[in-house]
């Protein structure tokens, strides 16, 4: 018969067995909080404006942001992942980027990965996003970055008419989606992207695209290619109820190349569209590193033919420098001119700080 002690003996080994067992199963679930606050003091006047607004405003380089992100090791290189990411704006902490949007309008997915690549489910980046804010010096600014104003966000008249309809429709975030991205190939991936429309008797409405992206050494490039019937985060019965359209097919190509003193940047674009609209835009940057921060300046200019009507044409240019406080802080001015035909051109302006945690 086993004495009192040798049963204590058994039992407290059999504990740490199985508390050295459970331990790794833990550490391989992880779930993480982060975000980025980003406001600035500016006056902002677009193409054909009234006048001026001046005040405090959110997002100058980058949209705020938070968000929890989470991975578990499933075993033989498979994982489940999942991202919950919503948009807030720093400067009256209001929800989304604008009235209506989704609370969870930047990520909403789950997936798995492995050496496969990745799949995931539910609300994602549209292919039209990484290619854009890569491969321009401004990146996600949708306050200065000239391209990222273009193909994004439309200039509005005081009755909310639209003076100016953004080029790229379908948002940068598509919702009710199935995205596929590769494992690198030697510095190179692929995203393949579908939508669905959710229209009942309509399976044909949905959205289609993929894009490409290359890194090796100072050398990078990028495609993407879409096809547009349904908006997003909110589904309208049109794509651009102004422009009049229901499809749009995109195709975009980008380079960049870090020659250490400085970085040079280009795209070209072009979309067209169910009806006669044609948008061709095309777009410059040039990133310098001085001192603790960099230089930025950027050009963009869109053509746009409708038919029998004169061609509009849109230019936007920005210079700014960003200084870094830190790896999570930096304070940033802006300088940018904004040009329409027909309209009187606009000049703003912004001195701001971001912050990532």
């Amino acid at each position: 018969m086993q004495s009192k002690n040798s049963k204590f003996k058994q039992l407290a080994l059999a504990a740490a067995l199985t508390s050295a067992l459970a331990a790794p199963a833990m550490a391989q679930t992880s779930v993480t909080v982060s975000g980025l606050v980003d406001a600035f003091a500016g006056s902002m006047r677009y193409a054909g404006d009234a006048g001026r607004t001046a005040g405090v405003n959110s997002g100058g380089l980058t949209t705020s942001w938070f968000g929890f992100k989470g991975t578990e090791d499933l075993g033989g290189g498979l994982k489940a992942n999942f991202q919950l990411t919503s948009f807030f704006q720093a400067d009256n902490g209001v929800q989304g980027r604008f009235p209506n949007d989704t609370l969870f309008s930047r990520d909403a997915n789950v997936g798995l990965a492995g050496n496969f690549g990745e799949v995931s489910l539910g609300r994602g980046l549209a292919p039209n996003f990484l290619p854009m804010i890569l491969f321009n010096p401004f990146g996600d600014s949708f306050n200065f970055s000239p391209l990222v104003l273009q193909h994004q966000v439309p200039l509005l008249n005081p009755n909310f008419s639209t003076r100016f309809a953004s080029s790229v429709a379908g948002d940068t975030g598509w919702s009710n989606q199935i995205k596929y991205t590769t494992p690198s190939f030697g510095g190179l991936t692929a995203n393949l992207h579908y939508q669905f429309g959710e229209a009942a008797g309509n399976n044909g409405k949905n959205n289609v695209g993929a894009n490409v992206l290359y890194f090796n050494g100072p050398l990078s490039l990028t495609a993407f290619y879409h096809k547009v019937k349904v908006n997003n985060p909110l589904d309208t019965p049109t794509l651009q109820a102004a422009a009049g359209y229901a499809e749009q097919k995109a195709w975009f190509i980008g380079g960049g190349y870090d020659f250490g003193v400085a970085k040079l940047y280009a795209t070209y674009d072009k979309t067209t569209h169910d009806v006669a609209l044609e948008d061709k835009t095309a777009s410059l940057g040039l990133s310098v590193p001085f001192g603790a921060g960099k230089i930025l300046a950027g050009y963009a200019q869109t053509k746009r033919s409708a038919g029998a009507a004169p061609e509009v044409k849109r230019q936007t240019t920005t210079v700014g420098y960003d200084y870094a406080l830190s790896k999570r802080t930096d304070v940033y001015a802006m300088l940018m001119n904004d040009k329409l035909t027909g309209f009187d051109a606009g000049n703003s302006f912004g001195l701001g700080i971001r912050h990532g945690f």
